[in-house]
């Protein structure tokens, strides 16, 4: 991502955010709220582009292509980079339907692989113990919250997506399914690359790799302030302002 800055009308709600991602790890996004994490984060999957009034400028790349460009298909895209939104959002069916919901918008139709797709992915999201006896019975809806997000998980890496994108996925959880959403993170690390926006900085620093703060400047647009290895963002940042936020200062 280089020289990105996002619109919402006339105002400008992010300015010149210019950061990389690594593979396979998880970069945590925090800084007070209405500095743009959110922004930002949509501008990886183009849901940005579902919001009247938006524009993106600059460059997202994605294996070095450019996520903007005009050739680029918004629904492919996000079958790549799939999004964990900051409550569960399970659809009104089964478990299992729920799980296979992408696959099949895609053309898979075979009764096998269905099968073999939703128990992979119950399986990588840590949920398949809990629920195999009820796939096709069971309404997601009936779940707890804590598994209900953990199916939201499960039907977002059903697709097979490259990144997983997602908005404070644990701060509607009690702390025993926040537990249990941290583990999965750090689980799934090995297979995909994770990027998590969370308010929570004790979250920030044990899920992930690499950190990124933002802040808003004088003219209310947000902006990075700095992106470095978890351990040194919350040890021994670079800028000031960092350090202030980090020890509460502000925010």
């Amino acid at each position: 991502m280089s020289d990105v800055s996002v619109h919402y009308g006339a105002f400008r709600a992010v300015r010149d955010v210019a950061l990389a991602i690594p593979p396979n790890s998880v970069t945590a996004f925090i800084g007070p709220s209405g500095c743009g994490k959110s922004t930002i984060l949509r501008c990886f999957d183009r849901m940005n582009d579902l919001i009247p009034g938006a524009r993106v400028s600059g460059r997202v790349l994605l294996d070095g292509e450019d996520i903007n460009a005009p050739a680029v298909q918004a629904v492919e895209l996000r079958r790549r980079v799939g999004l964990v939104f900051q409550r569960p959002n399970p659809f009104p069916m089964s478990i299992f339907e729920n799980v296979v919901y992408g696959p099949r918008r895609h053309g898979v139709s075979d009764r096998r692989e269905l099968d073999a797709i939703a128990e992979r992915s119950l399986r990588r999201a840590a949920l398949w113990d809990e629920v195999k006896d009820d796939l096709r019975r069971k309404s997601g809806l009936a779940l707890s919250g804590g598994q209900q997000q953990r199916l939201c998980i499960a039907r977002t890496i059903a697709v097979d997506p490259e990144v997983i994108l997602m908005d404070e996925p644990a701060s509607a959880l009690d702390p025993i399914a926040t537990l249990r959403i941290e583990e999965l993170i750090a689980e799934l690390r090995a297979e995909y690359t994770i990027v998590i926006v969370t308010h929570n900085m004790q979250q920030a620093s044990r899920v992930s790799d690499r950190t990124a703060f933002f802040t808003m400047g004088q003219d209310r647009a947000g902006y990075l302030v700095e992106l470095d290895d978890t351990v040194k963002i919350f040890t021994n940042p670079r800028e000031q302002l960092t350090e202030d936020y980090i020890s509460g200062r502000f925010g």
